[in-house]
């Protein structure tokens, strides 16, 4: 007997009419017409059933707290970065928790069940660092926290910054970060990268590096990032953020960095809502969008997934802890728009980003953790679309969320008495 058992749901991969069984927190069965007796029975009504929702690139320290200590009047990234320098000696451990934790509660309910968040080390205090050490374990049973150190003034150009870093992996942060294009030369930008490539490697730890966030053509801490990984063996375990410099550099430039990137295996994780938000801030027309070259990135084969990166912060005053917000808008920029474009941008925001996260027991195979969502909406494309309501999420196989679904009642003669924004999926799509 299954604990919960799961009728007639459709997949992100297109296939339709399924059943997924549930044990035990893990998925036990997935087919059709699965007859066996189960605690609790959900009719998906032919609804999209897919893995939770994955944020390879947040910055949680900094979440919920726009307008301190003043608003962001320029929209830029480096008023942004002035703001938090202003606000960061007035945090507390108790303020950064509250509004983290609160923060994690949105992204529940939007079926985000894993975030891998920055941790600003700048500050020797390291509350930022212990705060989201609290708020790993506080949120363990329900979301999936990594934390990147990360060195938002510079790993060179912040004179504590290097001995911070190291403090804060000493205290159990995942993951090495950097800034390279931050720091006041090019040449110390390379090594920074060379410097944090190397502690990764003697610890062991993955690299999730803020590279080239910016609209200058001539930053290419990328490519030493590519060939740092190769040098310390890190294949697979780096991301490059951002990468928005890639969007104005010459193309035989790219067609020689590209291949490099694939060859060290590097995964990018664009945040499109803030890169074009922030990104061509020095433009007249043509204004530049910032987005780095996704479409040619997976043609590369390279590992691609989207960011959030920040919710109501100095840098962004948007944000709804909505990966689907995120590829909606990464489609428009990009204009991938064909049916297959859709299915891989769904995989940017769920198993692309779960991959570059290194997530165990992802997915909707047989022995994959129960972690579910079920959307008002049919197929991947219609949810890109839609960016409809999380109508339950399972955490291990338990419910944590529910929405009702969206139904509008009309008052029009001769019409339908109800409008499901579900119901206009097209037939016939490809």
């Amino acid at each position: 007997m299954f604990d919960l058992l799961i009728r007639n749901a459709n997949l992100p991969d297109g296939t339709a009419g399924v059943d997924i069984a549930v044990k035990d927190g893990k998925i036990a069965e997935v087919a059709p017409g699965i007859t066996a007796e189960a605690g609790e029975v959900i009719d998906a009504e032919g609804q999209l059933i897919t893995p939770p929702f994955v944020d390879p690139h947040f910055h949680m320290d900094a979440t919920l707290s726009l307008g301190l200590p003043r608003m962001n009047i320029s929209g830029t990234l480096l008023e942004g970065i002035s703001l938090w320098g202003e606000l960061r000696p007035t945090l507390t451990k108790e303020a950064l928790i509250d509004r983290a934790v609160r923060y994690c509660d949105l992204a529940v309910s939007k079926g985000l069940l894993a975030v891998r968040s920055h941790v600003d080390v700048s500050d020797p205090r390291l509350v930022t660092a212990e705060a989201l050490l609290e708020v790993r374990e506080i949120v363990a049973p329900y979301i999936d926290l990594q934390l990147v150190a990360f060195p938002q003034d510079g790993f060179y150009r912040c004179p504590e910054a290097a001995e911070a870093l190291v403090r804060a992996l000493d205290m159990g942060v995942d993951i090495v970060g950097g800034i390279p294009h931050f720091e006041r030369t090019m040449e110390d930008g390379a090594r920074s990268v060379e410097a944090l490539c190397r502690i990764a490697a003697d610890r062991g730890l993955r690299v999730d590096m803020h590279c080239d966030e910016t609209d200058d053509p001539l930053s290419r801490h990328v490519e030493t990032l590519a060939a740092q990984t190769v040098r310390f063996g890190l294949q697979g375990r780096v991301a490059g953020s951002h990468l928005t410099s890639m969007h104005s550099m010459d193309n035989y430039y790219v067609s020689k960095l590209i291949p490099l990137m694939a060859e060290a295996e590097l995964a990018a994780i664009p945040n499109p809502l803030i890169n074009i938000m922030l990104q061509g801030r020095h433009d007249t027309y043509p204004k530049r969008r910032g987005l780095t070259r996704i479409p040619e990135l997976l043609e590369a084969g390279i590992t691609v997934g989207f960011g959030q990166d920040c919710v109501l912060d100095p840098w962004y005053s948007m944000g709804s802890g909505d990966l689907l917000d995120v590829a909606h808008m990464a489609l428009h920029a990009t204009q991938l728009g064909s049916g297959e474009d859709k299915k891989q941008l769904f995989q940017m925001v769920t198993t692309n980003s779960a991959k570059i996260m290194g997530l165990e027991g992802y997915g909707l195979a047989k022995g994959c953790n129960a972690d579910l969502v079920l959307l008002q909406a049919r197929d991947a494309a219609e949810a890109i679309r839609l960016r409809p309501n999380r109508l339950k999420v399972w955490r291990r196989g338990k419910l944590v969320s529910e929405t009702a679904p969206e139904v509008s009642r009309l008052s029009l003669a001769g019409r339908p008495g109800t409008v499901n924004p579900a119901d206009y999926a097209p037939q016939h799509a490809t």
